[in-house]
């Protein structure tokens, strides 16, 4: 029984995805700092962030999903920066397509638990 958002694989995957942008960002050009560098690390780490409050508000289908729904956006919003980081040269295309992949991956964990998240929500007397 998962006790825990961190217990999550798409918890981990995501998290795990943010700290590697973080790292690869680092060498970005200095006059990205506050548009792409930090768009890319905002939105990886808000994608982690948003399923932590999902795990939180899963006593009501409505806000848990809606979290979910955010976590996902994210997800999207972080593929774009990604392809903006390829295009600019500041990623290699491997890279950016590998990372891609990932948040495809993690958009369909999330998307599942969207469709079905019965088995997450917490039934009477869960704490």
């Amino acid at each position: 029984m998962i006790q825990s958002h961190a217990e999550l694989d798409v918890y981990q995957l995501a998290f795990k995805a943010a700290m590697r942008i973080f790292e690869l960002t680092k060498r970005f050009p200095k006059e990205e700092t506050y548009s792409l560098t930090d768009q890319i690390r905002r939105s990886s780490r808000s994608v982690c962030s948003n399923i932590a409050e999902a795990w939180r508000k899963r006593r009501y289908e409505a806000a848990f999903v809606s979290k979910l729904n955010d976590a996902e956006a994210e997800a999207a919003e972080t593929q774009t920066w990604l392809q903006f980081a390829v295009e600019c040269r500041y990623l290699a295309p491997e890279i950016g397509a590998e990372l891609r992949q990932t948040y495809d991956y993690t958009i369909g964990k999330l998307v599942n638990m969207i469709i079905r998240p019965g088995p997450w929500l917490m039934k009477r007397g869960d704490r």
